[in-house]
């Protein structure tokens, strides 16, 4: 869905999953120190918007997701995955629970997949899944800013900031209210910064939440089961995943910043050394210059320079070898 402020002066269209809403307003740097100040708004209007509203809404999600949410407090926010059956990342949810509805937000185009899996799993159990993307759009707004949130709206308050549930039709105009807008070019600087993952950046096909540092945030090792959990308990008790989640601090000399795919390499075997991980995103960072993350092999020295293509980078941990 094509956001209205990609109407605004200077917006630039993002492309491949952040299509539909704007990359940047003309000026990236000034973006990203805005939201860092706790001003501006950023347009998330092309996630989906998913609602399961019905008695049993809790204590069902409780049995499907990887979070503990049978007891979840009206107004507290959450995160959770759903796993395939061997452990692997399907589905990455944002939730809050406004005392009737679970509200979640999801990557652009997953909706209609969680659905699906989710209608698939509802047996005798008194709940409703609804998509509500076409009425509601996500707008985020950073940790410090004083815009308030329309009564009746629901909002996801963490450390990082608030999503609001907005009106779609009201978009326009809260912006205008509130802003100055803020490209997704920004939001996505200081995610990388944050060495938070995201589904479909920081994931493949056999990714587990141990290696993204999922567990704790996403992943309650207590609660009881639920699809993948085998996989789950069998890595944190026996085990550690083969792969982690690494920041990387990038030359800053480089014109050009290494693309997600990009291989990573020992920077002691040069650029034709074997292949030991690969870029996931990267960014340029208003303080910090390029940056990116990157999963490697867990056996890769934590104190190891490392390349990514032909650039040098310095890593930082994210998860422990």
């Amino acid at each position: 869905m094509k956001s209205p402020l990609l109407s605004l002066p200077g917006a630039v269209p993002a492309e491949g999953h952040d299509e539909g809403v704007a990359a940047h307003y003309g000026d990236l740097f000034r973006e990203q120190r805005a939201l860092a100040d706790g001003t501006g708004l950023v347009d998330l209007s092309h996630r989906g918007v998913v609602t399961i509203t019905g008695d049993d809404r809790l204590s069902w999600l409780h049995l499907l997701l990887t979070q503990h949410v049978s007891d979840l407090p009206p107004g507290q926010a959450t995160e959770a995955l759903i796993l395939s059956a061997h452990g692997h990342i399907e589905h990455a949810l944002y939730l809050v629970d406004d005392g009737a509805t679970v509200w979640a937000h999801v990557e652009p185009g997953t909706q209609e997949a969680l659905i699906a899996y989710l209608e698939s799993m509802k047996f005798f159990y008194r709940v409703e899944v609804a998509d509500r993307t076409e009425e509601f759009a996500v707008v985020h707004l950073p940790a410090g800013s004083i815009a308030p949130a329309p009564e009746g709206v629901a909002v996801r308050e963490t450390a990082h900031g608030r999503d609001l549930f907005l009106p779609r039709a009201d978009l326009d105009s809260y912006a205008a209210e509130h802003g100055p807008a803020i490209g997704i070019l920004a939001y996505e600087a200081l995610r990388v910064e944050a060495h938070r993952p995201r589904l479909g950046f920081e994931t493949d096909h056999r990714t587990i939440p141990h290696e993204l540092g999922w567990i704790g945030t996403a992943v309650h090792l207590q609660k009881g089961c639920y699809r993948g959990q085998e996989t789950v308990a069998r890595v944190h008790n026996l085990g550690k995943p083969p792969r982690r989640l690494v920041f990387l601090h990038l030359d800053g000399s480089e014109v050009h910043l290494p693309g997600p795919g990009t291989p990573v390499r020992l920077a002691s075997e040069g650029a034709e050394g074997r292949q030991l991980g690969f870029v996931t995103t990267s960014a340029r960072h208003h303080e910090l210059g390029p940056i990116a993350l990157a999963l490697v092999k867990r056996n890769v020295p934590a104190d190891a320079e490392l390349l990514a293509g032909d650039t040098a980078a310095a890593q930082e941990l994210v998860v422990e070898p």
